[in-house]
């Protein structure tokens, strides 16, 4: 992705403070998918870095509630990659895994249905964002409880002050770093 690209969707970016709780400045991705234009470069950024990366076929793209399913469908769509939701409990029909996970406001809860991913299966997790790495280790963690592997957590942005990415067991890829 060109700079002029990371630019664009870094303007286009929202910023709410206080949001959820006071204390937090909330980085919102709606606002890029105003612009067509910047999405594709997004997509197009993301897909190029896992086919370049990556010599074995990608199975399974797994996209965090809720942001990740706004882009976790296009890229996995472009991989020919089945699109794996993980929502938060009760959200998901039949039986499922489930991981605890801290956020830096709090606890919660994800769930994939068992099946989803497939034992063996190499999966890319895939979200907005990445502050302390809680969600996208649930992720991980279910993944593995599936039986399947994740090569790389993709991310559109990090916050890299908070350490998010060490505490995960396999690559990070972050195209904006804040």
């Amino acid at each position: 992705m060109s700079n002029y690209d990371i630019e664009r969707i870094k303007n286009l970016l929202g910023t709410h403070e206080d949001f959820p709780q006071k204390g937090i400045v909330f980085k919102d991705m709606f606002p890029v998918f105003q612009d067509p234009t910047a999405v594709e470069a997004l997509i197009s950024n993301i897909v190029y870095h896992i086919n370049s990366t990556y010599q074995e076929k990608i199975d399974a793209v797994v996209g965090l509630d809720a942001r990740g399913f706004l882009f976790g469908p296009l890229v996995a769509l472009r991989l020919g990659a089945a699109f794996v939701p993980v929502r938060k409990q009760g959200k998901l029909p039949g039986e499922c895994v489930s991981a605890v996970y801290e956020k830096e406001y709090g606890k919660d809860i994800f769930e994939m249905q068992v099946g989803a991913v497939k034992p063996g299966a190499k999966v890319i997790v895939i979200d907005d964002l990445i502050a302390t790495g809680g969600s996208a280790g649930a992720a991980g963690e279910l993944v593995r409880k599936c039986g399947g592997t994740t090569v790389e957590y993709v991310f559109v942005m990090e916050l890299e002050f908070l350490n998010g990415a060490k505490k995960l067991d396999a690559p990070v890829y972050s195209l904006i770093k804040l």
